[in-house]
């Protein structure tokens, strides 16, 4: 069983246009409106590859109706705590002609107490339900005002005390509390571990992120693919062998789809790590984050390379 939590829920809105031109009026050729967040992202990506997730989050308002309805329509497990505010939205413009993305994000209404403590109580719940392979916890995505400061770091130690694994994949002093909670795995991208780090070798980083407290530490590198430092100091790496262009808005939620199964399964590394580079790789070639093509990823999974430093 996965379980995914997102704290800032979101309506992502995407437009199609045939080339994105600052300062000129564009004519939308499609609008596509989904349930997102990356953790909602994550469940989407699983659920269409066949694999059950259960997305966690807080909504409220019209727009968090919207999010119930999409979740539902598309068979996507979910329990979502309800709240007085209304849902934010991000809006994400892609460019047909070259399959670039420009993502314009809400920061998101602020989490009061009692909505805190029903999503922990949530959380607590669904991990202390019977599951037959092992369960993992993702913990994905920014924090809105009011959600605590070690909220990850709660949410980490709730699903470890249940015999869980956990993932956690967020963001400046968001990522840096969650590791008080000794998740199993950190998913920074080069950008983000640098940010908290000052440290721009992925390694070195990875290394300063597990002397506070992480475990396994998986950098997103982009188009060079990917690198695992695990706790017992070994170095994986992955990559496509060509570059690949498109829209990477999900790219990173897919990585974390991949090593979220690859845990419940308990694959190797190597497979793990193929796996997340083959679903960042086809989710790049979607219009929307969420959506991953399994004749993509079959494709792609053969031009995967794994190599050790």
């Amino acid at each position: 069983m996965i379980v995914t939590v997102t704290p800032n829920v979101a309506l992502d809105i995407t437009y199609e246009v045939e080339r994105l031109v600052p300062h000129a009026s564009h004519r939308v050729a499609a609008v596509r409106a989904m349930a997102g967040g990356k953790g909602i992202n994550v469940a989407s990506v699983l659920a269409g590859q066949g694999n059950a997730a259960t997305a966690v989050g807080v909504v409220g308002g019209v727009t968090g109706e919207l999010v119930r309805t999409d979740l539902a329509a598309r068979g996507i497990p979910h329990v979502l705590v309800e709240a007085d505010h209304e849902t934010r939205r991000t809006v994400t413009v892609v460019s047909l002609a070259d399959g670039e993305a420009t993502a314009f994000n809400e920061p998101g209404p602020t989490i009061a107490r009692p909505e805190w403590s029903a999503l922990l109580s949530t959380v607590r719940r669904l991990v202390a339900e019977p599951t037959e392979a092992t369960g993992v916890l993702v913990g994905s995505g920014s924090v809105p005002e009011g959600f605590p400061e070690d909220g990850y770091a709660q949410l980490v130690r709730v699903a470890a005390d249940a015999g869980w694994r956990t993932v956690v994949d967020t963001s400046g002093p968001a990522l840096l509390a969650s590791l008080a909670g000794r998740p199993d795995v950190a998913k920074p991208n080069a950008r983000e571990l640098a940010e908290v780090t000052g440290l721009d070798d992925p390694v070195t980083g990875a290394k300063a992120l597990q002397d506070k407290g992480a475990r396994d530490v998986l950098v997103s590198l982009g188009p060079d693919g990917l690198v695992l430092v695990r706790g017992d100091g070994d170095v994986v790496r992955a990559g496509l062998e060509s570059g690949l262009a498109g829209n990477a808005t999900g790219a990173g939620d897919a990585v974390v789809a991949a090593v979220a199964r690859g845990l419940a399964a308990g694959v190797a590394p190597e497979a793990l790590l193929t796996d997340a580079v083959a679903w960042s790789a086809a989710a790049v070639l979607q219009p929307v984050a969420g959506v991953v093509d399994e004749a993509d990823v079959a494709r792609l999974r053969g031009q995967v390379r794994v190599w050790r430093d």
